[in-house]
């Protein structure tokens, strides 16, 4: 029987796809927070398919924002907190590591609590070690 590789890379194809997916979902979070998105920084924003992406979004209100979607929960910032993609991404793991604290002092009430604070925790910890790879930000301005 021969065996199959699970591991395949995505092709440039599931890749475009998983990018617009990520963007939308971006997009519908920051509308859900009453923010209009208007244009994005393309050159600015970042994507590591299929783990994450960071956009930089201006919206209609003249604010820019950097917007995380992916394989972790879709969260927002003003883009004032942070220069770069990378510093955002770090920005994003330490408010996580917080919240995920806030969770667990304010006493944990009901098992879906429990699992969105460790499911922050699970992710702050895999950004932030994604933050330190210095090999997947030799792009980004200094």
């Amino acid at each position: 029987m021969e065996q199959t590789n699970t591991t395949t890379q995505p092709t440039e194809q599931q890749i475009a796809q998983w990018q617009r997916d990520t963007f939308e979902n971006s997009q519908k979070h920051l509308a859900s927070k009453g923010i209009i998105p208007q244009s994005v920084f393309d050159k600015e924003s970042r994507y590591l398919a299929p783990f994450f992406a960071v956009w930089k979004i201006k919206s209609q209100n003249g604010k820019s924002y950097w917007v995380i979607s992916g394989r972790l929960p879709t969260d927002h910032v003003e883009a004032s907190v942070a220069a770069t993609a990378r510093d955002a991404i770090r920005h994003f793991s330490f408010q996580w590591q917080l919240k995920a604290d806030e969770i667990v002092q304010s006493g944990i009430k009901e098992q879906t609590q429990l699992d969105f604070a460790n499911l922050l925790v699970n992710r702050a910890h895999g950004l932030y070690e994604f933050f330190e790879k210095d090999e997947l930000w030799t792009n980004e301005p200094a």
